[in-house]
C-alpha cells in the first residue's frame, strides 16, 4: 500500500472509531508463559525478523550477572518446532555486565545487534548505545555508537534499529522538544557514526513521555507507547504511517485498542517481518510484575507485505560457506538500501525486502567476485519467503562470472538503465585489479536463427564492452565474443530455461 492509499484509508476508517476506541481485534492477548515469562520483571523483547527469536531483558533475576541488584539482563528464547517458545537463557559476556543491559534491535540477519548503554571494559557506566556482531567465536565486545550532539536529560531511555541498519530512533529528553521524552532519529553517516537527532514532530511526541519506537519492516509503518496520548491506561500502544521521506509528517494516529492496551501500561512493541503476531508488555496480571504478550494481528494493524530473502553465501567453485558483506540496492536507479552479513561459519544470510520495487543484491568478500542476483517485488500482494544463495567466484584465470542484473531491450543489444549497477560493479572490480583482461560474452536461448542469435550476442557483448571503456577502462582488456545459442547452461524447454540461456558472462583471462 503506497502512502497516498494508505492516508486515503485512514480518512477512510477514521470515522469507524475515534482514537480513544482504538482498533478491533479479533484475538485476546495471549501471556507468552513461564518459559518466557518469570516471577520478575520481563520487559524490552524484541523478536527477530524471522520470527524464531526472542530477546527479553529480565530485571533483579538470581542468574543474573550481579544477582537480585542486577536491574537488567539479556535472556533469549527460541521458538520450538511445536509453535512453544524455549525456557529463556541469559546470553553471558560480553552483552551481559553488572550494568543495565538490552537488546534494542537486531537486523535480519541475525549477525547485528543494538544494545542500550556503552560498553566500557571495566564495567564503567555510560549512557548511549551500541553495536554488537557475531564472529566465529560469538559476540563481539560491543562497539559504542556516536550519536553528533546526543544528551537525555532523563533516566529513561529507549532505542530502535531499523531493518536496513540506517536509522536509529531513540526516546531521549533533550533542551529542545515537546516535554518530557520525546521520540527522535538518527541517519546512519558512518560506521558507528550517526546524526544530530532529529524530532518526530508533534503528530507523534507530547508533553509527557513517548518511547518504545518501532519502525516495521516496510520502512513505512511506525508504533510506539505514550502516556501524552489519551487512551485506555497510564501508557497505551499507537500506530501511524509516514506520509513522505521526511520523518515529521505522519498520518493520524491510531489507537491499537482495548486487545492490547490495558488500564494498565503497555509498551514495547514489535514485531516480525511477517506482521502476524504483535509482541509487547503489559502490567495486566500475569506470572510477574510486567509480563511479555503476544497478539494476533488484524489487516488493519498490520505494516505492508514484505518479503524475506535467506540463503547461503557460497564460494561458485566448491559450495564451501563465505563470510560476507551483503549490499542491496533498488532497481533501475541502483541506490543501495541496506547492508547485511553472513553468519560467519555456514554463510547464512537474510536481508527483509519491501514489497513494490525491483532489487539486485550480491556479496562481497576480498579474494572473490561478487555475483549479483535479482528479484522482482512489484506484483507481490502479501508476505513472503524467498530462497537465494548467493555466490562470490574466486578471481582466478579461467573463472567465468554470470552477470545476472544485465537487462537490454527486446530483441535488441540496447542497454536498459536497471544494467548500469551491475556494469557499475565490474568497473570498481577491474580498477581494483587493474592487470587483469576480461572476455565479455553474449549468450542467447534458441529462439530465431542461428545467424541471428549470434550477431545479437555480439553486438550485446559489444554493448557491454561499449559501457566499461565509456567508464574509463582501457579498450585493450575486453574480448567481446557472441556465442549465440551454442553454449546453453538450461534445457530451452521452458521460460525458466531460457531466461538462464540468456546472459552476459565474463572471463577472466590474464591476472
Amino acid at each position: 500500500m503506497s502512502r497516498i492509499q494508505f492516508a486515503l484509508l485512514y480518512l477512510a476508517i477514521l470515522p469507524l472509531f475515534s482514537s480513544a476506541q482504538g482498533l478491533s481485534f479479533n484475538a485476546d492477548a495471549e501471556n507468552l508463559g513461564p518459559n518466557v515469562n518469570s516471577r520478575y520483571t520481563d520487559v524490552s523483547p524484541i523478536i527477530s525478523p524471522d520470527g524464531k527469536t526472542l530477546y527479553i531483558n529480565r530485571m533483579n533475576h538470581p542468574e543474573n550477572t550481579g544477582g537480585t541488584e542486577d536491574d537488567g539482563e539479556i535472556w533469549k528464547s527460541t521458538l520450538l518446532e511445536d509453535e512453544s517458545w524455549s525456557e529463556a537463557k541469559p546470553l553471558g559476556w560480553p552483552l551481559n555486565n553488572k550494568n543495565s543491559n538490552f537488546i534494542k534491535g537486531i537486523t535480519p540477519d541475525g549477525n547485528s545487534l543494538l544494545l542500550a548503554n556503552v560498553y566500557n571494559r571495566d564495567d564503567t557506566p555510560e549512557a548511549g548505545c551500541s553495536m554488537s556482531y557475531r564472529t566465529k567465536d560469538g559476540w563481539s565486545f560491543p562497539k559504542k555508537q556516536n550519536i553528533y550532539k546526543y544528551e537525555n536529560r532523563s533516566d529513561y531511555v529507549s532505542y530502535f534499529l531499523s531493518n536496513d541498519g540506517n536509522w536509529l530512533f531513540m526516546s531521549i529528553q533533550m533542551r529542545v522538544g515537546h516535554g518530557k521524552r520525546d521520540l527522535f532519529v538518527s541517519k546512519r553517516m558512518s560506521a558507528n557514526n550517526w546524526s544530530r537527532p532529529a524530532n518526530l514532530g508533534p503528530t507523534i511526541n507530547t508533553s509527557s513521555d513517548d518511547s518504545s519506537p518501532f519502525l516495521a519492516a516496510d520502512g513505512e509503518t511506525f508504533y510506539f507507547s505514550s502516556v501524552g496520548h489519551k487512551g485506555y491506561g497510564g501508557a497505551d500502544i499507537w500506530m501511524t504511517k509516514r506520509l513522505d521521506d521526511s520523518w515529521t509528517k505522519w498520518a493520524p494516529l491510531v489507537n491499537m485498542g482495548p486487545k492490547l492496551n490495558s488500564p494498565g501500561w503497555d509498551s514495547y512493541f514489535t514485531i516480525p517481518a511477517s506482521g502476524d503476531y504483535a509482541y509487547f508488555v503489559s502490567s495486566r496480571s500475569g506470572e510477574g510484575q510486567e509480563d511479555i504478550f503476544r497478539i494476533k494481528l488484524p489487516e488493519l494493524a498490520k505494516p505492508d507485505p514484505v518479503a524475506l530473502i535467506s540463503g547461503q553465501v557460497l564460494n561458485s567453485k566448491t559450495n564451501a560457506p563465505i563470510s560476507a558483506r551483503i549490499t542491496y540496492e533498488s532497481l533501475p536507479e541502483g541506490k543501495e538500501l541496506g547492508v547485511a552479513r553472513s553468519e560467519p561459519v555456514n554463510g547464512d544470510y537474510k536481508i527483509v525486502l519491501p514489497f513494490g520495487k525491483k532489487y539486485g543484491f550480491s556479496a562481497k568478500a576480498k579474494g572473490y567476485y561478487a555475483v549479483s542476483e535479482f528479484v522482482d517485488l512489484t506484483g507481490m500482494k502479501e508476505y513472503g519467503e524467498l530462497n537465494k544463495n548467493l555466490y562470490l567466484a574466486p578471481i582466478e584465470v579461467n573463472q567465468i562470472v554470470r552477470l545476472n542484473n544485465i537487462f537490454f531491450e527486446s530483441g535488441k543489444s540496447v542497454l536498459k538503465i536497471a544494467s548500469f549497477p551491475e556494469l557499475n560493479r565490474v568497473v570498481i572490480f577491474l580498477k581494483g585489479n587493474p592487470t587483469i583482461t576480461v572476455e565479455i560474452s553474449g549468450n542467447t536461448d534458441h529462439e530465431g536463427s542461428d545467424e541471428y542469435n549470434l550477431t545479437l550476442s555480439q553486438e550485446r557483448a559489444q554493448a557491454v564492452v561499449d559501457y566499461l571503456i565509456s567508464k574509463g577502462q582501457h579498450p585493450g582488456r575486453f574480448t567481446a565474443v557472441g556465442y549465440g545459442e551454442t553454449l546453453p547452461v538450461a534445457s530451452n524447454d521452458s521460460d525458466k530455461g531460457k531466461q538462464l540461456n540468456r546472459r552476459v558472462e565474463f572471463k577472466i583471462l590474464k591476472r
